[in-house]
């Protein structure tokens, strides 16, 4: 046994027993508890250890801070726990038991969508600007558009189609692979069963609402309607699932020899036929059930109270893709009432769904990696296209989804208590004001206001309490501010870049363990090399075991100090670094430590932003300049000591 030995029978006791403890591993810095109950877990009483540090739950983990001397304290609870560790891919696994089934189908769609939607910001971002040149009326007294004015912009319309069908009208395409390739089967099965539900040879979803007759494939005792189910979701997701399962259950019990022929033949077959006779005539039932509702809502006496339903259950509906059945439903009040009130709503739950994008803007104004899909997605929303920023942002966070719901849902009641009234279908998002007929563009306009004010004003107040200061981006500092940090003892020592880079403050890394300082006092630098060096000379005290991403040196003057690469970098387990040093070695200044591959940490989506802690607390102080662009082992990024 060793000296926590008692320290973790406390954890035990506090973390609720050994029949509590569905999964625990470790990382360089904190205890990983997958626990049965969470709730019997005493977190102050953990929190009041002197060995701990802090604690937080994500993704379904428990996680205990102890500091560079977790690798012992994990060896020590293991043996008084009685349990055995599991890898940290395990514990991910085992922590979906903490999650409820919303959180795991919300986790699941944000898998399935996350590789296509770079191909939705395109899409959406050219579907925009195909609205702003082929339905703004414009020109010639509001008659004509810049596509009716000049052969060059109507071409270049015709030719961007190309693009916005590939992305939309081939979208479940794009979901039955990612779906396969998520569960793991075959990725090829996949396109070619999405290729089977946006076939030519049936009939394109958008044109089902006016089809004077829908063609049937006859069987002689039954009939199979040819419809496609192009841009809609969950048909293609129920198929996908469908073949998945298929998959496994047919190479499950199929001999070797002969499963090259018979899993993929009957998996395929039978998965295609489950799409077009069961869930895709279920899919549209639906839609034609919510068409008759929606119908008789606008046109009854209780429009104000189906406004607010119509506002709050749009956007849920573009994700089914039930929301083109109300194509059909606006071309029958522009026939007989000469507008539609049903379109102001849907242009408005545009603009609230982009302005909840808008607020995610606001909140993760430092975080560059979610800039990237934020700022484009908003765009695409406010110019009528959803779906990228409903998938790539809102659902992905879920409230900012709520918040532009809630904010629809006001701004559809005020519209339909003016009897807002658009000539037709028009523009979507923020030009939806120029299809608004005259004597309604006023009230259109406070619609618009609303908008766009209650989601973005509710996703940044619910963002403030609910995102991570990982997920907000660091906090901004004054370059040439001097931080006075608490760290060790007597003796000055001049600590020499150990990467070279950019000096931050440790505020500034988008991790709470280190940006909160539940390690100790800090500095962090942003690497534009690859080899980690020592800042000073020592004695090394820890080298992260597998992984190698992280090490604990005790300099000459008494301060332990922890050098880390990356954010969660532990996830690797060691791909892409190499450990120089060992455990127990001296060495001296600008001597080299571990060696990394920053493509390799990029591509695995971790920050490379890497820190240097100070993790005892024996009262001296640590000063630094941030903002300085530093060489490694030449440049003095800090000085330690009294």
């Amino acid at each position: 046994m060793g000296k926590y030995q008692q320290d973790s029978a406390q954890l035990l006791a506090l973390v609720g027993g050994k029949e509590n403890i569905a999964a625990v591993s470790h990382c360089v810095t904190r205890m990983r508890f997958v626990l049965n109950d969470p709730a019997k877990a005493d977190v102050k009483g953990i929190e009041a250890m002197k060995v701990v540090k802090g604690t937080f739950t994500q993704a379904g983990q428990f996680q205990v801070i102890i500091g560079n001397t977790v690798s012992d304290f994990y060896n020590d609870f293991v043996a008084v726990a009685g349990v055995e560790g599991v890898s940290k891919d395990q514990v991910k696994k085992a922590a979906q038991q903490n999650q409820n089934a919303l959180q795991r189908i919300m986790a699941a769609l944000a898998e399935i969508f996350a590789p296509i939607i770079p191909a939705l910001i395109t899409g959406g971002l050219i579907l925009g600007f195909r609205n702003c040149i082929d339905s703004l009326y414009l020109f010639e007294n509001g008659t004509k558009t810049l596509c009716d004015l000049s052969q060059f912009w109507s071409g270049l319309d015709s030719f961007l189609w190309l693009i916005g069908e590939a992305v939309f009208y081939m979208l479940p395409v794009g979901i039955c692979w990612s779906v396969t390739k998520k569960m793991g089967t075959t990725q090829m099965l996949g396109i070619v069963l999405g290729l089977t539900l946006v076939s030519g040879q049936l009939l394109n979803a958008y044109g089902v609402a006016s089809a004077e007759s829908i063609p049937c494939w006859d069987f002689g005792f039954f009939q199979v309607n040819m419809i496609g189910y192009q841009a809609q979701v969950i048909p293609a997701i129920l198929a996908a699932f469908t073949l998945v399962y298929l998959e496994k259950f047919f190479r499950k019990i199929t001999p070797p020899v002969i499963s090259m022929i018979v899993v993929p033949f009957c998996s395929l077959l039978l998965s295609v036929i489950a799409a077009h006779f069961v869930l895709g005539p279920i899919g549209w039932k639906i839609g034609s059930v919510i068409s008759a509702v929606v119908y008789a809502g606008i046109s009854g006496s209780l429009k104000v109270v189906f406004g607010a339903v119509f506002g709050f259950v749009y956007a849920p509906l573009v994700i089914t893709g039930l929301h083109h059945m109300s194509n059909a439903i606006d071309m029958q009040l522009t026939a007989d009432f000469g507008g539609t009130m049903l379109w102001p709503m849907i242009a408005l739950s545009n603009i609230a769904q982009g302005s909840a994008g808008l607020g995610m803007i606001a909140l993760q104004r430092k975080n560059a990696d979610a800039q990237e899909v934020n700022v484009p997605s908003c765009i695409s929303c406010y110019l009528g296209v959803t779906e990228p920023a409903m998938f790539g942002v809102n659902l992905k966070y879920r409230f900012p989804f709520l918040c532009g719901m809630i904010g629809s849902a006001c701004a559809a009641v005020v519209s339909v208590a003016t009897s807002t009234t658009a000539s037709s279908i028009g523009v979507g998002g923020l030009p939806g004001i120029l299809s608004i007929q005259p004597a309604y563009i006023g009230s259109f306009a406070l619609c618009m206001a609303i908008a766009i004010v209650v989601p973005f004003v509710l996703t940044y107040i619910a963002g403030k309490k609910k995102l991570s200061p990982a997920d907000m981006g660091p906090v901004s500092v004054e370059a040439e501010v001097q931080s006075e940090l608490t760290a060790v003892t007597a003796g000055k020592v001049e600590l020499s870049a150990f990467v070279s880079g950019k000096v931050l403050d440790i505020t500034e890394v988008p991790d709470q363990v280190f940006s909160q300082k539940t390690l100790g006092e800090g500095v962090a630098m942003e690497p534009t090399d690859s080899v980690l060096l020592a800042p000073a000379d020592g004695k090394i005290t820890m080298v992260s075991e597998d992984s190698f991403h992280a090490c604990g040196l005790l300099l000459d003057n008494g301060a332990e100090i922890l050098l880390h690469i990356g954010l969660d970098t532990v996830d690797m387990n060691g791909d892409g670094f190499k450990a120089l040093v060992k455990e127990g070695q001296r060495v001296k200044r600008e001597e080299k430590l571990i060696a990394f591959d920053p493509e390799k940490i990029k591509a695995a989506g971790h920050p490379l932003t890497t820190m240097l802690v100070v993790t005892d607390d024996a009262g001296q102080a640590l000063r630094f300049q941030p903002g300085q662009e530093l060489q490694a082992g030449q440049g003095i990024i800090a000085e330690i000591g009294e």
